[in-house]
């Protein structure tokens, strides 16, 4: 819309053109803002409006008429009285909805759950939420912006345009980008109450290009992965079998980049969950099932028949280590993710802790009566900051995302009321992990250090644990990230090495408890093989036993942590009270790691 020229009482062409309609008429009352004339140039039409009220004096071309820059097209008088105004006073209208604006709004209207009330209250019956309520939820308030809404399903060629429409809306995943605590969060949740939530073709293309957009602004990912898998019934895109698709390796691709986490409720099989198999974490409802392949794949592989029920529940999924967290409803796995994601965005202030002389008494004066690690851990981390992971998986070791001094770090520790703390090949992999994990994304590695070493025995070595235990060495030595340990009480053999992080001198910093007791392998056994000659020599019974009970006495002595301080292979004996005033001076002197392109293995 342009205005004529710098002096209001003239209406000047603003370039050469061909007047395409004139709307005023010499003695004709006008309003400022009114349309006067038309002009039409390169095919594009451009509104010359009146700068004042006024009243035309004069209009001195014609539809049709070719005009230069500058002509002058129609005289006004700027001072026109006062009934001359009030004659061009246009009546008041309501503003109409243009019908182009108003077709998108109805469009619009079909993507929300207010247009799909019977699916939503089925949802609801269910004990679910819908996916637009989980994104509520997730992001900050406003905060959501939506790619992809009016896609439908690919299946013109079987369903009109109105069906499509109407039942499959943004074909099946809803995808954007949304704030959680201010930071900007990729979104992207399946839709169970279309299609059962399957994995459209639109919706391939959808997800590829938001985790493009995801990997090149490193944004931080959040899947609501329940559905049922690849979906056969689109028609519309011509293909086979459809394994040229990129969703999985650009998925797979954002491991060790940026963080990825992935929620589960309800039913997740097959496409679905090979995605949520690829995330940083998982967390998943105890309603939740959760598996490679939903029962209609079972029974077409001659597998026989299941009720999905009984298809990775998540009492299963929990104990095995495929869930991260488990948590009652949608609605708590919203609130864990939040928090998770809080953790990759550093340092906090206001924090606050538990009485820390409690930690004194924390280790039994009996060195053979066991502790509850878990209650040690929340003492040492800042109030209500601790998270764990994996819990009922791999028990000998704890793994927590903590605060401490409102640091974020990642807490490994041992866990002497399973297996006394000694590292099986569960213990392993989940320590291993949780070290990529730490490594990938810049926090700091606490170990606190409880172990009689690795597991023995024949048994857990038919559970190769050779190369489980090799998986703590070799993922330790590549870390950047810093490394504090602090030994609680034992700390014995290759398994106090391996929570070290390949050695008390691999740590930026190793200290001890003066309860901590270190050996190259338990003293009681190391006694019995290392004096078997001297054990040996006096005869079985009263005065064989003291001889081992002294040398036993002999070696506990020389293994107490002052001791070990003083010989320099540890850097501190700490009073239990200080140890997180001293992990926050040790890691505030550390170089921080920086996130690197390191990928976490899911596993």
């Amino acid at each position: 819309m342009l205005r004529g020229g710098a002096d209001p009482r003239q209406i000047t062409a603003p370039m050469a053109a061909t007047v395409a309609h004139v709307a005023a008429a010499a003695g004709q009352a006008v309003r400022a803002g009114q349309v006067l004339l038309i002009v039409e140039a390169m095919k594009m039409e451009h509104e010359l409006r009146a700068a004042a009220d006024g009243c035309v004096l004069e209009v001195r071309v014609r539809a049709g008429e070719l005009v230069a820059e500058g002509d002058v097209l129609v005289r006004l008088d700027s001072q026109p009285i006062a009934a001359v105004a009030q004659a061009a006073a246009p009546a008041p209208e309501v503003a109409a909805v243009r019908s182009d604006l108003r077709q998108v709004l109805e469009r619009q209207a079909f993507t929300l759950d207010a247009a799909r009330a019977g699916a939503i209250a089925k949802r609801h019956a269910l004990g679910l939420r819908s996916a637009r309520e989980n994104i509520a939820d997730l992001c900050d308030l406003g905060s959501f912006v939506e790619y992809g809404a009016l896609a439908v399903a690919a299946q013109s060629e079987r369903r009109s345009h109105d069906d499509l429409v109407a039942n499959t809306p943004a074909d099946g995943i809803v995808t954007g980008i949304g704030a959680v605590h201010g930071t900007r969060v990729l979104v992207m949740a399946y839709d169970a109450t279309v299609l059962a939530g399957t994995q459209g073709m639109r919706g391939h293309e959808k997800t590829d290009r938001m985790l493009a957009i995801a990997l090149e602004q490193r944004l931080p990912v959040v899947l609501f992965a329940e559905g049922g898998g690849g979906r056969p019934g689109d028609t519309d895109i011509p293909m086979v079998a459809g394994l040229h698709l990129e969703t999985f390796a650009r998925f797979a691709r954002l491991s060790g980049r940026v963080p990825v986490l992935s929620i589960v409720a309800g039913r997740c099989f097959a496409g679905n969950a090979a995605l949520a198999g690829c995330s940083d974490l998982i967390i998943a409802t105890q309603g939740s099932n959760l598996g490679m392949g939903g029962p209609a794949m079972i029974e077409g592989g001659g597998l026989g028949a299941y009720k999905p029920e009984q298809v990775g529940p998540s009492d299963v999924q929990a104990a095995n280590g495929v869930i991260d967290v488990l948590v009652a409803d949608e609605a708590e796995a919203v609130a864990v993710a939040r928090r998770v994601l809080s953790f990759f965005e550093g340092r906090t202030d206001g924090w606050r802790c538990a009485d820390q002389q409690s930690l004194r008494d924390a280790v039994p004066l009996q060195r053979t009566r066991s502790y509850d690690m878990r209650a040690v851990m929340p003492l040492i981390a800042d109030s209500d900051s601790l998270l764990e992971l994996r819990p009922a998986f791999g028990k000998a070791v704890l793994t927590a995302l903590a605060r401490i001094e409102g640091r974020p770090v990642a807490l490994l520790a041992s866990n002497p009321m399973h297996l006394g703390g000694a590292i099986d090949p569960d213990a392993a992999d989940k320590a291993a992990r949780f070290m990529q994990l730490a490594d990938a994304h810049a926090l700091p590695l606490v170990s606190l250090i409880d172990t009689p070493g690795f597991m023995v025995g024949p048994e857990v070595e038919t559970r190769a644990q050779v190369r489980h235990a090799g998986r703590m060495f070799v993922v330790a030595a590549r870390l950047r990230v810093p490394i504090v340990s602090v030994v609680l009480r034992k700390g014995y053999g290759l398994g106090a090495v391996a929570m070290s992080g390949g050695g008390f001198h691999a740590t930026v910093a190793t200290g001890a408890w003066p309860s901590a007791e270190f050996g190259a392998m338990g003293l009681e056994g190391a006694v019995r093989l290392g004096y078997r000659k001297e054990l040996e020599a006096p005869a079985e019974g009263a005065e064989r036993d003291a001889l081992y009970r002294e040398l036993v006495d002999r070696q506990y002595e020389r293994g107490k942590a002052i001791r070990m301080a003083e010989a320099l292979e540890i850097d501190a004996v700490i009073d239990p009270a200080t140890t997180r005033e001293w992990l926050s001076n040790v890691l505030d002197a550390a170089r921080s790691g920086e996130p690197r392109d390191r990928f976490i293995d899911p596993w």
